[in-house]
C-alpha cells in the first residue's frame, strides 16, 4: 500500500528543485547564453541525437504537448535549422532531421553545457564527484521506469573507509530485516578491527562490490590457521540482490583461499539467513555443526560450514558483471 507523502518531504525536494535549477542556470532568459528557451534546447538535443524522428514521438518521450511542440518545430523550420521528409513506409509520418545550419546551432550549446557542468565538478574532490554522480543516478534510478538491472558492477579490494561501512551496513540491515540488537553491530565491529590491526596481504583479503560509484556489497577472508581460512561479513545491499553480486563475493574468497595455500575454508552463519544459505550450498559448502544459542536479542541457531579446497574444482570467480 502507497503511503501519502509527507510535507517536509515535499517541501525538501521542492528546496532541491529551486536549488538546482538556479544551480544550473535554466532560470535565465536563454539556455546557455543562446537564444533558445530550455525546451527549445532539449529539443535541439534530442533532434542531434536521434536517427529521424517523428514529432509524435518527440512530444511522447519529452512529455509535451502537441501543439507546443508543433510551435517550436515551425520556429526550428523557420530559422533554416530543421527539415522534414516523409517516411518511406507511411506517407503520412513525417521525419524530422537537423540540417546542416541545425546542427552548426546546437554544437556551441553542446560544448557550453559540457564546459559548465565541468566547471561544476572540477572544485568538488573526486569522492565528492563520485558520491554526486552516484546520487544522480539513485534520483534517475528511483523517478525513473527504466530497467536499472542491467547496470554494471565491480568488486575491488578494500579502501580507508570501507571498513567503516561494513560495520555501519551490518548493523543497519540486520536490525531492519531480522530485529536483531546492537550487540550484532558490536560483533561486527570487534571482526572488522581485528581485520586492520592483523591484516596480512598474504593470506587476508577483503572484497568491496561497487555500482555507479555506491558500496553495495562485502565479504573478508581471514586467516584461522595456517591450513584453515574464514569467509566472514558476507553482505549485499538489497537494492543490489539478485544481481549475481553474493555468488562472486563467495567465488572470490574460494579462490583466493586455495590461492593462499589454505586446505579448507570455513564459515559460521545462522538458519534464518536463507539466501547466504543458499550461495554457500550452490558453491559447495557443507554443513557440519549446529548449536542453538542466544544472541542479538533472538533465540538463533548457529551453523558452521566447511568448503574441502582440494576436493572441489576451482571455482572461477568473474569480479565484473553486467
Amino acid at each position: 500500500m502507497r503511503e501519502q507523502p509527507q510535507t517536509a518531504d515535499i517541501e525538501a525536494v521542492r528546496r532541491f528543485n529551486r536549488f538546482y535549477t538556479q544551480r544550473i542556470g535554466v532560470l535565465h532568459e536563454g539556455l546557455l547564453g543562446s537564444e533558445f528557451s530550455l525546451t527549445e534546447g532539449r529539443v535541439l538535443y534530442e533532434l542531434a541525437h536521434r536517427e529521424k524522428p517523428a514529432a509524435s514521438d518527440l512530444g511522447r518521450d519529452l512529455g509535451l504537448d502537441a501543439s507546443y511542440l508543433s510551435r517550436i518545430l515551425k520556429r526550428f523550420e523557420k530559422l533554416g535549422l530543421l527539415r522534414r521528409s516523409e517516411a518511406s513506409d507511411d506517407g503520412r509520418r513525417r521525419l524530422l532531421t537537423l540540417t546542416a545550419q541545425g546542427r552548426k546551432a546546437f554544437a556551441p550549446l553542446d560544448a557550453r553545457s559540457r564546459a559548465e557542468v565541468g566547471a561544476m565538478l572540477a572544485p568538488l574532490a573526486a569522492p565528492a564527484q563520485t558520491r554526486l554522480v552516484a546520487a544522480m543516478h539513485a534520483i534517475e534510478a528511483t523517478l525513473g521506469s527504466g530497467d536499472t538491472r542491467t547496470t554494471p558492477w565491480t568488486l575491488r579490494a578494500h579502501r580507508p573507509g570501507d571498513i567503516g561501512w561494513i560495520v555501519s551496513r551490518h548493523g543497519a540491515l540486520y536490525a531492519e530485516e531480522y530485529q536483531w540488537d546492537m550487540t550484532f553491530e558490536g560483533l561486527v565491529g570487534e571482526i572488522a578491527g581485528r581485520f586492520l590491526r592483523e591484516f596480512d596481504p598474504q593470506r587476508e583479503r577483503c572484497w568491496i562490490a561497487e555500482r555507479e560509484g555506491e558500496r553495495v556489497g562485502s565479504v573478508l577472508v581471514v586467516k584461522q590457521s595456517k591450513t584453515i581460512a574464514k569467509l566472514r561479513l558476507l553482505l549485499v545491499e538489497p537494492s543490489a540482490r539478485g544481481l549475481g553480486i553474493g555468488q562472486s563475493l563467495v567465488a572470490e574468497c574460494i579462490s583466493f583461499a586455495r590461492g593462499a595455500g589454505y586446505q579448507k575454508l570455513v564459515l559460521w552463519t545462522n538458519d534464518i539467513l536463507h539466501a547466504a544459505r543458499r550461495l554457500y550450498v550452490d558453491a559447495g559448502f557443507v554443513l557440519v555443526k549446529e548449536d542453538r544459542h542466544r544472541s542479538f536479542g533472538h533465540d538463533l541457531v548457529g551453523q558452521n560450514w566447511g568448503l574441502d579446497l582440494a576436493s572441489r574444482p576451482e571455482t572461477v570467480a568473474t569480479s565484473i558483471r553486467p
